[in-house]
């Protein structure tokens, strides 16, 4: 059948008559997903050296400041530690009130509850990890009720992991079909899926990874859960804005970006919002679009910007 047509392309039509393209395929047909790790590494660098300095700068760190994620997802956590916690949050805006608060508490669904009776704060979100956080090896049926709950008890934002034993094993429908399910159960509420980077460990599959799970519904796409290494690295931080773009460019729609797991330092912060800023652009230079999952990088951005080691969370 394919030796007589001159087209000049390799041949599996019979193949292709056989099994038409299902929706993901086709959805990743668009994208160019064979991208070289050499090329993403090569292209960090190059952002790095070149850009990363000039973000140094005091309205830089505030704006990061207002962009963190405070996290608290330690087997140790109970009602005190996270009511503490929250109380933290309360009293910086007092504290600090020229300082913009930080973006988002981060618990367990057990806690959401805990934070949204003690949270005082206009603005600020109350985010859950669920559907069986970190491993999201449960069955759907428990992540349904475990997101259902975490939104009845006042989370605002639910952070999902995406299932990458099925991503792996190439069954892109599941995981795009679990996805969005947990989408429909978040309603209105915004669901930031992640992809354990570390885990799909080339260019490539961080690429398929992100287009599939904006298109079953993400509102953002986040690198890590911080519980494997590595977890978020620049060069997938890289390859997800590539993929946030592409899909802006397609669709049209706005897609946030949240790196988490392994923010050290205020550098490595710096690092992430460069490359936010070169790949994507100012129209994501706000919180609502992106934020950074860590808990020990308010410290450290508060310590810079009053100019004094500051432990106040």
């Amino acid at each position: 059948m394919s030796e007589n047509c001159n087209c000049g392309h390799h041949h599996d039509h019979e193949h292709r008559e056989e099994r038409p393209l299902n929706k993901f395929e086709q959805a990743l047909s668009k994208y160019r997903t064979n991208i070289s790790d050499e090329e993403v590494r090569n292209a960090v660098k190059k952002i790095i050296a070149e850009k990363v300095h000039e973000n140094d700068k005091l309205e830089v760190k505030k704006f990061l400041m207002g962009s963190v994620e405070l996290t608290t997802l330690k087997t140790t956590d109970s009602e005190e530690s996270v009511l503490a916690f929250t109380e933290k949050v309360n009293q910086f805006d007092e504290a600090y009130p020229d300082l913009p608060h930080v973006a988002t508490i981060c618990v367990y669904p057990c806690f959401a509850k805990t934070v949204s009776e003690t949270l005082e704060v206009d603005g600020v979100e109350i985010a859950c990890v669920s559907g069986s956080f970190p491993s999201s090896q449960a069955l759907i049926e428990v992540k349904v009720a475990e997101t259902a709950l975490a939104i009845k008890d006042g989370a605002t934002e639910i952070d999902i992991v995406m299932p990458v034993g099925k991503f792996l094993s190439g069954d892109y429908e599941g995981v795009a079909d679990e996805i969005n399910e947990l989408k429909d159960v978040c309603g209105e509420h915004k669901m930031k899926v992640i992809l354990e980077t570390g885990c799909l460990k080339t260019a490539d599959n961080i690429k398929k990874a992100s287009i599939i799970a904006m298109y079953a519904g993400a509102d953002y796409i986040k690198t890590s859960t911080g519980k494997l290494e590595p977890a978020a690295t620049p060069e997938a931080a890289y390859v997800m804005c590539q993929a946030i773009k592409e899909y802006y460019e397609e669709t049209g729609i706005q897609i946030g970006f949240k790196p988490a797991g392994g923010i050290n330092s205020v550098m490595d912060a710096l690092i992430y919002y460069t490359i936010v800023k070169e790949v994507l652009g100012e129209k994501w230079l706000t919180n609502e679009w992106l934020r950074l999952g860590t808990s020990r990088l308010a410290n450290m951005l508060l310590s810079e910007i009053l100019g004094e080691e500051t432990k106040f969370f």
